[in-house]
């Protein structure tokens, strides 16, 4: 069997050479995250097959010519390049130079806060990129340049695609997660339809918006992450009408998030969760214009005949997607911190709406 270790250092080098999205949509590019969470499920030696399928999946943009331009230790320059794509392969650099000088965990206590405004970044895969790179990195003492470069090019894709929402959340209300969800109104700002991307483009004029953002009552973080990965896996499971992949980040994003967290100072904590409840608010207005079964998740995924989760595991490793393939590692991590059948129930479901030849996902922007 192969090594975890061995596993992601061999599927980043075979990764090395793709751009960092792909397709006319400009996709995010999934390999490292999914090769990562294959790995870490412990199927270390189904990743080399399954990055060359994916490879010859959909043609990936060139990688960017890394320049030097921005200087990391200048905020007159880092700022500006925010949210800049064209620029990634100049973040890619600084990152590399960066990680050249100073310890990894050093460069991420540095740039988190930084970054956590941009949460939905890329649709969340900037920083869901970083966690699985950070856990790449934790699990080994001395990590490879492989690894290293991952990193760095996690950060770039994370500020390059840095896309802040309109107002800011704070973890200070009365309710609890599952009722400032129910709370939220799911109508366009002018109650006519529209598609998702200028529902987000607008998000700030949804009627309960702002008021959602501080809405949810402190919390231990690490409890909240699982109220946060639970809640909304019954979202996921609640509408089968939305197209299945963007709901499925409403889990992924918080469960890799927790990957993170032990290697952040403590009072980066609340920031980080109040901004990934800030994402869940856009995720539910973009993508959902009603509630469906939402109150109904918990009951239905108990009464649902589910594979065993052991089952489901061993067909999510197997399947070719890779929102398939990282939904499997993150809700079989959750379901063992919190066991809940909606975790199951939405894989269960994602599994059977997502084919296994994949779909495409939504535009990074």
């Amino acid at each position: 069997m192969i090594r975890y270790e061995d596993a992601v250092n061999d599927a980043l080098l075979r990764l090395d050479d793709l751009g960092y999205e792909r397709g006319a949509g400009d996709f995010s590019n999934h390999g490292p995250m999914a090769a990562e969470a294959l790995a870490a499920l412990g199927h270390g030696d189904q990743v080399a097959t399954w990055v060359t399928r994916y490879r010859g999946a959909m043609e990936h943009h060139e990688p960017p010519t890394p320049r030097f331009g921005i200087d990391l230790a200048d905020a007159s320059s880092w700022r500006p390049a925010l949210g800049e794509f064209g620029r990634v392969g100049e973040w890619e650099y600084a990152f590399r130079r960066e990680l050249a000088d100073a310890p990894w965990r050093d460069v991420l206590t540095r740039w988190w806060p930084r970054l956590i405004p941009g949460m939905l970044s890329g649709l969340t895969h900037g920083p869901i990129r970083t966690a699985h790179a950070v856990r790449s990195l934790a699990a080994t003492p001395t990590p490879s340049d492989t690894q290293l470069t991952e990193f760095a090019r996690a950060l770039a894709y994370w500020a390059a695609r840095f896309h802040p929402l309109p107002g800011e959340a704070r973890l200070h209300g009365a309710s609890s997660l599952g009722s400032a969800i129910a709370a939220l109104p799911r109508r366009s700002p002018d109650g006519s339809p529209m598609p998702p991307p200028e529902r987000l483009s607008r998000i700030g004029e949804h009627p309960g918006y702002h008021g959602a953002l501080d809405a949810v009552s402190p919390a231990d973080p690490q409890w909240l992450i699982s109220e946060m990965t639970a809640e909304f896996a019954g979202v996921y499971l609640a509408h089968p009408e939305v197209f299945p992949v963007p709901l499925i980040h409403g889990v992924t994003a918080p469960a890799a998030i927790r990957l993170v967290l032990p290697h952040l100072p403590t009072e980066l904590h609340s920031p980080t969760l109040a901004a990934l409840w800030q994402v869940h608010v856009a995720l539910l207005l973009a993508f959902t214009t009603d509630r469906r079964d939402e109150d109904r998740a918990a009951a239905l995924a108990r009464e649902e005949d589910v594979p065993a989760l052991s089952e489901l595991i061993a067909r999510g490793a197997e399947h070719v997607d890779e929102h398939v393939i990282k939904f499997t590692e993150a809700c079989a991590r959750e379901y063992a911190l919190r066991p809940d059948a909606r975790y199951p129930a939405a894989l269960h479901a994602a599994q059977q709406r997502i084919p296994a030849q994949g779909v495409a996902a939504v535009p990074s922007d």
